[in-house]
């Protein structure tokens, strides 16, 4: 069950979902990445990245699959402490999505695109720092391969990927928590999916030697995430 990567297709995967079933997921993710550390793995990536490297003002940083759009409240507030004018952009290739996370988020300044990083429109855009939270697997490893080379060249710093290792623990331990806690179908569906979906560390480093990358720290983090920096 655990043994190799899932390839059953997630609900969040139709990118034509929409309305309530969908607004209630995205706030339940939100908040299950935050709860369970996924955002202080992401901040801890952007620490890192400033605390060794000389970081543009304006920084441009871009969230892929952002979803809600919950990560930007975070990075703003980082920003912020650090003194650091952020340029941020929020892509997802759900329209739907993207318009719930641009009401939310209409007292922050972000530019939300509907795009998928996919497209070969999505290739012309370059950032600073690229995000890829939670979002690798939902590719199959082939693709990530190419995506991963792809971003390297979009990324003028470097690309932060927060994602999910593949654990029977980590399976049972969400499948439990979305069952007693979520109210959305979708989530109670995806996030054990989700977790089967992971990655183990020989599975990721086995994805950047296909794509070339040399220079990268992969490192586990709690509960369950990668917490991968390609620069």
């Amino acid at each position: 069950m655990f043994f190799n990567r899932s390839s059953d297709k997630e609900l969040m995967d139709d990118l034509n979902c929409s309305g309530e079933v969908l607004n209630r997921t995205l706030t339940e993710i939100e908040n299950i990445n935050h709860w369970l550390g996924g955002d202080a793995i992401t901040i801890n990536g952007l620490n890192q990245i400033i605390n060794n490297t000389a970081v543009p003002n304006p920084l441009s940083i871009a969230d892929l699959g952002c979803g809600s759009g919950g990560m930007f409240k975070v990075i703003n507030n980082w920003a912020k402490k650090h003194q650091i004018k952020v340029n941020l952009t929020g892509i997802d290739a759900n329209p739907n999505v993207i318009k719930f996370a641009r009401d939310n988020h209409k007292d922050l300044n972000i530019n939300f695109l509907a795009l998928n990083i996919l497209s070969e429109n999505f290739k012309t855009h370059n950032y600073d720092i690229i995000l890829c939270t939670l979002l690798l697997h939902h590719f199959l490893s082939e693709e990530i391969v190419a995506l991963i080379k792809q971003l390297k060249d979009q990324a003028r710093i470097a690309v932060i990927v927060n994602d999910l290792h593949r654990h029977p623990i980590a399976y049972y331990s969400i499948k439990w928590l979305t069952g007693l806690f979520s109210r959305s179908e979708m989530v109670k569906f995806d996030a054990p999916l989700s977790v089967k979906r992971g990655f183990t560390k020989k599975e990721l480093i086995e994805i950047l030697n296909k794509a070339g990358i040399q220079n990268y720290s992969l490192v586990w983090k709690y509960a369950f995430r990668w917490q991968l920096i390609i620069r």
